[in-house]
């Protein structure tokens, strides 16, 4: 009983610290979400392993397969994390790291069920490096194509003569223009530019200005995602 407690107080840790991670940033499955299926991971893990065990008694030869609930554990959170997966436009979809720390949280569940507690330490470890030290590192000394946001830029004109000159401005905000999609509105021209660029958020408002003083602009958006 004492050794089922540990499994389960470790792997409640281990979903606190995800979850922790994921409310942290304010995204969707967080604390509860997490703490829940890596808890209910562990116990069907523990469950799916003493059943097979103790059906056969004192045989040595099992004949059960020890982690056959585990195994659809691993499929079953798939759909899950596919709920968190939303494509927010026809250039961004958002989730999928949401998605995968929900099927790690299972994932520990499972190794700390099957008796794993170290493995489950070190990879836990290991996540938490991966989401939060590694990306920190690669936007401060990291190649520029890593340390670069995607942005979205939208400019309202009133002619379709400002257009070249919207897009030479956005570039000497030292944005690369990887899209540009323009749409005819009743009194003007709406420009909305996908971009690559550097821009913390300190350089969002001189950016802006920049913008919005261009002849015959009537508004201005800048997006970093």
């Amino acid at each position: 009983m004492a050794v089922i407690l540990i499994k389960l107080g470790l792997s409640a840790l281990c979903g606190i610290v995800l979850g922790l991670e994921r409310e942290i940033k304010h995204k969707p499955l967080g604390l509860k979400t997490c703490l829940v299926i890596s808890v209910a991971s562990c116990l069907l893990t523990i469950v799916s392993i003493e059943s097979a065990v103790t059906s056969w008694g004192e045989s040595q030869l099992i004949r059960a397969d020890p982690m056959r609930l585990a195994a659809q554990i691993v499929s079953g959170i798939g759909f899950l994390g596919a709920g968190v997966i939303l494509r927010r436009s026809n250039e961004v979809i958002s989730g999928l790291t949401t998605a995968a720390i929900v099927w790690a949280a299972s994932g520990l569940g499972i190794a700390i069920g099957a008796g794993y507690y170290a493995e489950s330490l070190m990879g836990l470890a290991l996540i938490i490096i991966s989401v939060e030290v590694i990306p920190f590192v690669m936007k401060r000394v990291g190649p520029r194509a890593l340390r670069e946001d995607e942005v979205h830029v939208t400019v309202v004109v009133g002619s379709e003569g400002a257009i070249e000159a919207v897009v030479a401005a956005v570039e000497g905000l030292g944005m690369h223009v990887e899209n540009l999609r323009v749409r005819g509105l009743q009194d003007g021209h709406e420009v909305f530019l996908t971009c690559a660029a550097a821009l913390g958020h300190e350089e969002i408002p001189d950016a802006y200005r920049r913008l919005i003083a261009l002849a015959d602009v009537r508004y201005a958006e800048i997006e970093v995602l």
